[in-house]
């Protein structure tokens, strides 16, 4: 986006390029919203909280001793067979590759949640690295754009880390709420005036602060926050606006509404949303918990593609399907309860969308689905996979607040060149 001469002029004049903020929104906003489309691609995160279980989502091991009661069924791609739970995606297989060969170094929730966010193990150099949503933000998303450009939808995600306050996600708790207190005063006089007065206070202390980082990260959440009361793009977060059909067709769980919400702020331009279902930590009752979590994902995630796909978007948007890690191969003993517990080692993520060939399974396990037999694929290459396919420069350095230089993926990484 740019400003004329004659714009520039006239703001100079106004005293819009000196120290009040209020004046120069609209015209951000509106200029924001004339602009022809950015090219670049966007990303959807599924986000399966709690490691889902591969053998019986995407890798199942149906008639074996520990492969569990679930069946296999055919999909739209001769040879490739998926849980019976997915029904709906089944037939959508052309657009997606299934990764059969993830393993992992971390077993426990947190630091496997922080790993495949960020691609660094947690502590790794003494630093807090971001998450693959602040690094898309970061690269790919527009400045000037009135929208935020990181919306975790359903969860708080890990953040921006030593990028700053700016990649920061917008965290939406209820996607059928949306984002509260986002309506502007009814005067918009005594807005200005309160944004005018708050920016006066800002400027004061940041004068006499400079390197006050958490008076930055404020003044950089207020501007977030007021840019976005003023814009037009802001109905992009409410979803009651969809025909009562077209909810339904996601469901009508939090899961289902965030990916419709999702699919709205991809359209209005958001660059990357992430979208949590959580309950897959299923040491117990891990088949009737799978069973009805993936019955919420089925409907959901093929509506989320049939929609993109539909309006053109499917191909500019690559949604990933993934979680902590994966279970057990083996069936533990609970009482009348049994699951399965954390297994890195060898599990499933899914990529959908975004340019890829599709139709296709990457890698293999053995028999039990216990062991990588073909193809691993650890934390680093799957985030310079998804960095490739999204057309960032997976190599390059940015740099921490002390000069530091830090990749945004460390180096050994083998993305998947079959994807792209």
């Amino acid at each position: 986006m740019s400003l004329s001469r004659r714009e520039m002029l006239q703001l100079s004049a106004a005293g819009v390029l000196g120290t009040s903020f209020s004046g120069w929104f609209n015209v951000l906003a509106t200029r924001a919203a004339d602009a022809p489309q950015r090219t670049t691609k966007r990303c959807i995160l599924l986000w399966m909280d709690g490691g889902p279980s591969h053998k019986d989502t995407f890798d199942l091991r149906p008639d074996t001793e520990q492969g569990g009661p679930f069946k296999n069924i055919n999909t739209n791609v001769n040879g490739i067979q998926i849980s019976e739970h997915f029904p709906r995606f089944a037939q959508l297989m052309n657009h997606a590759a299934i990764i059969r060969s993830m393993s992992t170094p971390e077993g426990a929730h947190a630091r496997a949640k922080y790993n495949m966010h960020t691609a660094y193990r947690e502590g790794q150099g003494g630093v807090v690295y971001p998450s693959i949503g602040a690094t898309v933000a970061k690269e790919l998303g527009n400045p000037d754009f009135p929208l935020p450009n990181f919306v975790s939808v359903g969860n708080r995600s890990y953040g921006a880390g030593f990028l700053g306050t700016r990649y920061q996600p917008l965290v939406v708790n209820n996607p059928a709420t949306g984002v509260e207190n986002l309506r502007a005063f009814d005067s918009t006089a005594q807005f200005d005036s309160r944004v005018n007065l708050l920016d006066e206070l800002e400027q004061g202390f940041s004068h006499t602060h400079p390197d006050a980082n958490p008076a930055v990260a404020h003044r950089t959440t207020y501007q977030r926050a007021v840019t976005l009361m003023r814009d037009r793009g802001a109905r992009a977060f409410d979803i009651t606006t969809e025909q009562q059909s077209v909810r339904s067709a996601y469901g009508s769980g939090n899961f289902g509404q965030g990916c419709l919400l999702a699919r709205k702020l991809i359209e209005a331009g958001v660059q990357f949303v992430e979208v949590t279902l959580g309950g897959w930590d299923t040491h117990q009752n891990n088949f009737e918990r799978v069973r009805t979590l993936s019955n919420q994902v089925d409907p959901a995630m093929s509506q989320l593609v049939i929609d993109l796909r539909d309006r053109g978007l499917l191909d500019s948007t690559l949604i990933v399907w993934m979680g902590d890690f994966g279970r057990t191969p083996r069936i533990n003993q609970r009482g009348a309860q049994p699951g399965r517990d954390h297994y890195p080692r060898a599990w499933s993520s899914v990529m959908i969308g975004g340019g890829i060939r599709g139709g296709q399974v990457i890698g293999r396990t053995d028999a039990e689905a216990a062991t990588v037999a073909e193809r691993p694929v650890g934390t680093l290459d799957f985030m310079a996979t998804v960095c490739r396919i999204m057309g960032i420069d997976y190599n390059k350095q940015n740099h921490a607040p002390n000069g530091r230089p830090i990749r945004i993926v460390d180096r050994g990484a083998n993305p998947i060149t079959q994807l792209a």
